[in-house]
């Protein structure tokens, strides 16, 4: 198979609209009653987020590091998190509307940013078109076959009776698409077509595996790649998913599998008790997380790991931070583990400035406008880490190996054509020394990539080599 090489080298940033930043360029919300902007997050209200705001952040993701967005919804809907989209075809008015996204399409590829698009497309809305019109006319509407109606009246709201239509999760509110109608398919597949060619970067697909019709994904692959050969398709698979990687439908997946294990790895002794979806956050040790890393690796193609969505949180779950009792040298540790990692690194917003906070709706507060308000230590230590995986190629597509793995100290190999990095992490609470022995160690003189600061070399000219490794440190040093 083959992936976008441009996905292989990103730095992404994944963006809940509402809660990132407001312009106060929108039209459409000068009508509005809008929540106060930092108000505690909860289910229901809208904050004002919108493009024109990311637009306005531009020059502070550059600084970041980032080289690529991930936007949660942003078609017109009557939620917050917009997964209930009601038209396809039209960027939300709170949001700016679809002149906003040409605007923000514009900004980011002036600087060559990505800007890869939520596409949900396993359910929709009461209030998309199609539903209405079943609502409006019943058994008789045209539309009736979008959906799976099991009888009549609909009932879209009742309280006393349950819904009687197919809807995701059992939320009357998200009433299924019925993609078996190839109305339906024809529907969607011009819904990915026209963003693409609108200039969007990729589509992340929500819940993909609810969608079980032959070929459709299939389909999509294609109808996308013909628009844009070096579109970037993410599936949201929540665990390991092979038979999704193979070239004919998606590019890679949302690493919630990685995930599990990083925190495991680098928060044991300081795990809440928390879980989500197949997620346990089991505290290991490093050979246990060590042979993870190696089931996760033989996973798949070369070509579909180095494509993966690594991510450490999300909108869907707990922020990292909350998960490891707000660690920092656990946090940081597991950030740069991912920023050393073949895959494609995913920010949540706001993790950079020290945003901790326990599952959906928690975790998607509003970012804090003043940087008073900001960890701006760990904001920095984000601009290192995301400077250190773009200043060395060998940190992306380098091939990966497992050099030593005991107690709480793990050291990586990387290695691409000539280049090599060593990786090595001391997770523990003491100081200790790993010997390497010289056929570990390239011909070429290694030197210290990180800590920024630090300048000191490593050569083989002992065997085996003593690398000391103080508590919870990190250590990588390269030869390019």
């Amino acid at each position: 198979m083959t992936t976008p090489d441009w996905a292989k080298h990103a730095v992404f940033y994944q963006i809940f609209p509402d809660r990132f930043a407001r312009s106060g360029a929108v039209e459409a919300q000068e009508a509005v009653q809008l929540t106060p902007w930092g108000t505690p997050p909860a289910e229901q209200g809208f904050q004002g987020g919108d493009l024109y705001g990311i637009v306005d952040r531009l020059d502070y993701l550059d600084a970041l590091g980032v080289t690529a967005l991930y936007l949660n919804p942003i078609f017109a809907s009557a939620a917050n998190h917009r997964y209930h989209t009601y038209d396809y075809y039209e960027v939300d008015p709170l949001l700016g509307g679809t002149d906003a996204l040409r605007a923000l399409l514009d900004a980011a590829h002036a600087r060559d940013m990505r800007v890869v698009l939520d596409g949900v497309f396993n359910h929709a809305s009461r209030g998309f078109w199609p539903f209405h019109h079943v609502l409006e006319n019943g058994p008789d509407s045209p539309y009736v076959d979008w959906f799976k109606i099991e009888d009549w009246p609909l009932r879209p709201y009742a309280s006393d009776q349950p819904h009687n239509y197919a809807a995701w999760y059992d939320i009357p509110a998200l009433p299924e698409l019925n993609t078996d109608h190839p109305p339906v398919q024809d529907f969607l597949l011009d819904v990915a077509r026209h963003w693409i060619a609108f200039g969007i970067d990729g589509w992340r697909l929500d819940v993909p595996r609810e969608i079980e019709t032959d070929g459709f994904w299939e389909a999509f692959r294609t109808v996308v790649k013909d628009a844009n050969p070096e579109a970037y398709l993410v599936g949201e698979i929540w665990d390991e998913a092979p038979a999704w990687l193979q070239g004919d439908r998606f590019d890679g997946l949302m690493n919630y599998p990685l995930l599990d294990a990083t925190l495991g790895f680098f928060g044991a002794g300081s795990l809440r008790d928390y879980s989500k979806a197949h997620l346990t956050f089991d505290p290991i040790d490093a050979p246990a997380f060590a042979d993870e890393l190696d089931r996760l690796l033989a996973l798949y193609e070369w070509e579909a790991t180095c494509a993966q969505l690594n991510l450490l949180d999300s909108h869907d779950m707990a922020r990292a931070q909350w998960i490891l009792n707000n660690n920092p040298a656990a946090f940081r540790q597991a950030v740069l583990f991912l920023m050393t990692m073949p895959g494609a690194p995913c920010i949540y917003y706001g993790d950079e400035i020290g945003l901790s906070a326990a599952g959906d709706p928690h975790c998607r507060e509003a970012f804090p406008r003043d940087d008073a308000d900001w960890d701006t230590d760990l904001l920095s230590f984000y601009q290192a880490a995301t400077a250190l995986r773009h200043r060395h190629e060998v940190l992306r597509t380098g091939r990966i190996e497992v050099l030593h793995a005991s107690g709480r100290t793990l050291v990586l190999r990387r290695t691409l054509a000539d280049a090599t990095a060593l990786v090595a992490f001391n997770a523990g609470a003491d100081a200790v020394q790993v010997a390497l022995e010289a056929a570990a160690l390239p011909t070429k003189p290694l030197s210290s990539a990180w800590p920024p600061s630090a300048n000191a070399p490593l050569s083989a000219s002992s065997s085996p080599l003593p690398l000391s490794l103080p508590p919870r440190a990190t250590r990588v040093w390269t030869t390019d």
